[in-house]
């Protein structure tokens, strides 16, 4: 006789019930399966993703192998799935119901193989429940298994259910073109983690081949340090956007290969974003190759924002007395000074510079400020520190950094020693700084071998 289960009845009662006078163990499907040992949610029922009050479909399922049935039940209990749940499922993929103990006990362990802890892989059938049956995913989940040890389960998660089947048909084979077009093997499972994933298995594999083969040609070495480029689509986004730098910039092919490996992640941000950029610049008066310059220099401009650090930062320039050729002279040296918090640096190093005798809003200000980028505040007081120990007046040190900003970037360390040796070593007067401030930029070791060599001769 068919057994017939109610929604409103308890499934493993009535199955239990109905099954009494028979031995479990004379079931094949159920006595010949290792049942993966799920102790799912800490021992506790998950939520049922069935509201209490919530009609079901009228329909009754008929099964007639009340073992097979009972050992299906108590597989997905043991998972933590209450009986509403289970029927729900049976109801989303009938399949369900005529598949064997053993298949899906299989693909629970397989699921588990890759990673999934048990409320993920309780969550992920409960809203896609064809990846019990579907064999699209065997392929999948066994090259995942066997290759891509490490995955991250939260990414492989997001995959298996929002993809449908077919898009993991091929796989392997996509992820064969990356270490074919040089991504090593003992850096795949870092670079699948650092993509998404859904594009990835959306993406057809002649696509794939395509943009590998495209970012060989500005050298392959910046695609790995910036897996996230594979995401992007090569018609649409890559090409339009070097095509910015090569025609509105006039950049040479060479010089935009230099500035993709300098950041390869300046290829994230939009054509709009850029051509944002672009007028700003040619609005303070900035020809195109000045521009491509500056971008060179500093890729990271393109990511600083425009209303809170551009602006004010070249307006600054300009009340100083700069002018366009000046401000790009400046920023070809000192491009730090656009991306600095003013707040944690800028305004610091700003009150130093006024204690030490500069006017506000004069071109040597803003010189001094463009040397000073290049070194922490704690060390720009320690240099200071070091003049004032030997002797010189904050008016000295004002005027040696005044005829050579650069003094004042120098390590303290480094200054330190050569000063020591200046004097006692050399017996030169400290004063003498003042007139020559440039020779405490050379090194040491070349400040030595020159004096002893004339010492010598």
């Amino acid at each position: 006789m068919a057994l017939l289960l109610k929604p409103s009845s308890s499934l493993t009662q009535t199955l239990i019930s109905s099954s009494s006078s028979t031995s479990l163990s004379t079931n094949p499907n159920f006595s010949a399966i290792s049942y993966p040992s799920f102790h799912s949610h800490g021992g506790k029922q998950p939520k049922s993703l069935l509201s209490t009050g919530a009609a079901t479909q009228s329909n009754t399922i008929s099964y007639s192998n009340h073992h097979h049935m009972l050992g299906f039940l108590l597989l997905f209990q043991e998972f933590g799935f209450n009986d509403k749940e289970i029927e729900a499922l049976l109801e989303r993929n009938p399949v369900l119901a005529y598949a064997s103990s053993k298949s899906l006990g299989n693909r629970l362990l397989l699921l588990k193989s890759v990673g999934l802890v048990e409320f993920a892989i309780w969550r992920l059938i409960t809203r896609h429940p064809d990846i019990l049956t579907a064999e699209e995913f065997d392929g999948f989940l066994d090259f995942v298994r066997e290759r891509l040890e490490g995955i991250e389960p939260r990414k492989l998660e997001r995959v298996l259910i929002g993809m449908e089947p077919r898009f993991l048909v091929g796989f392997a084979e996509k992820v064969g073109l990356l270490v074919e077009h040089g991504v090593p093997e003992e850096k795949l499972v870092d670079f699948i983690n650092s993509i998404s994933l859904s594009v990835f298995c959306r993406r057809e594999a002649e696509e794939i081949e395509r943009l590998m083969v495209f970012f060989k040609q500005f050298d392959f070495s910046f695609i790995l340090r910036r897996p996230l480029l594979l995401n992007l689509d090569l018609d649409t986004q890559i090409i339009p956007r070097i095509q910015v730098f090569q025609e509105e910039l006039g950049g040479e092919e060479e010089a935009v290969k230099i500035l993709l490996r300098k950041l390869p992640r300046i290829l994230s941000y939009s054509v709009e974003h850029f051509q944002d950029q672009i007028e700003f610049w040619r609005s303070i008066g900035l020809s195109k190759g000045e521009i491509f310059k500056i971008f060179l220099v500093y890729p990271g401009v393109v990511g600083v924002s425009k209303e809170r650090k551009l602006k004010p930062r070249v307006e600054f320039l300009k009340e100083c007395g700069l002018n366009a050729k000046d401000i790009y002279r400046f920023l070809t040296k000192a491009p730090l000074f656009l991306s600095l918090s003013f707040e944690d640096n800028l305004s610091k190093k700003l009150g130093f510079l006024v204690k030490l005798g500069y006017k506000r809003r004069t071109r040597e200000l803003a010189f001094a400020m463009g040397a000073v980028t290049r070194t922490s505040c704690e060390n720009m007081q320690l240099v200071i520190g070091v003049f004032l120990s030997y002797g010189l007046s904050t008016e000295d040190v004002f005027a040696m950094s005044n005829r050579h900003p650069q003094v004042l970037q120098y390590n303290h360390s480094s200054l330190e020693k050569k000063m020591e040796y200046l004097i006692e070593e050399m017996g030169r007067e400290i004063g003498e700084l003042l007139a020559f401030p440039a020779f405490l930029g050379y090194k040491l070791e070349r400040i030595k071998r020159r004096y002893e060599s004339e010492e010598g001769g």
